[in-house]
């Protein structure tokens, strides 16, 4: 089983995701990794990404997750999956689980203005939250809880054991 910890950046998909990946004895992948060199310096100097630029990102997580379904690997993938288009390019085929951690973008901005260390920060996320469509066929998990309730509710709500 392939599950796809989504939302906007600083909504926690990277410690959700690590946590319940932990938590379960599952691979855990951040798509963050699998972005080329130049989308790294735009989004790093606050510059949202387009389509243009997240069509080879999307393409490699694509064929990693094709790798990890047909290896019969259990993964989490922490992964912003902003628009529809990009979740079904994603989901072709594989059966895989979206959670979308939705939130007040306010929370969300507040946590950014707290993280060191990454290269997207609360420059993008007005484009982030331009961008994003809310998914209608995802388990939608609120992100005011702490991370371990979250993953609680999770692991819950898709009979994870």
């Amino acid at each position: 089983m392939i599950v796809i910890i989504m939302g906007v950046t600083g909504s926690g998909k990277t410690t959700v995701g690590s946590l319940l990946a932990e938590q379960l004895g599952w691979l855990f992948a951040d798509a963050d990794s699998f972005h080329p060199p130049k989308n790294v310096d735009k989004m790093s100097r606050g510059i949202p990404l387009n389509d243009s630029d997240r069509a080879p990102w999307l393409r490699a997580i694509h064929d990693a997750m094709v790798h990890w379904d047909a290896e019969k690997k259990n993964v989490v993938l922490a992964c912003s999956a902003l628009k529809r288009a990009y979740r079904e390019q994603l989901g072709a085929a594989l059966g895989v689980k979206f959670v979308y951690l939705g939130g007040d973008g306010e929370l969300i901005r507040e946590r950014l203005r707290h993280r060191t260390g990454h290269y997207a920060d609360a420059h993008i996320l007005d484009g982030q939250f331009a961008d994003l469509e809310e998914p209608e066929d995802a388990l939608v998990v609120d992100i005011q809880p702490s991370p371990p309730e979250i993953v609680a509710d999770i692991r819950r709500r898709l009979a994870l054991a």
